[in-house]
């Protein structure tokens, strides 16, 4: 869903990076895959077609955080009840 973002944080040696992955248009979302040593992210269609890719070598990634949208309320969503305090 546009707005959907995964941020991603790598060991660059001499410090950190930050990337943002981010769903640019209606209709496209961002997925994350791994495997073989690899971190892979990439912003897709509803088709499956892939915008934008980015690989990070998954010895190097610190940090992964995925970022939903915002989502508006839904008439049948239950209310949340507040957990009681510890005595």
């Amino acid at each position: 869903m546009k707005g959907d973002r995964v941020e991603i944080v790598i060991d660059a040696g001499e410090g950190t990076r930050t990337y943002d992955i981010t769903a640019t248009r209606a209709g496209r979302r961002v997925e994350v895959s791994h495997g073989r040593g690899l971190v892979e992210v990439t912003e897709t269609t509803r088709g499956g077609t892939a915008v934008r890719t980015a690989r990070f070598m998954a010895g190097r990634v610190l940090a992964l955080v995925e970022h939903p949208a915002p989502r508006p309320a839904r008439e049948d969503d239950a209310g949340v009840t507040p957990l009681r305090g510890t005595a």
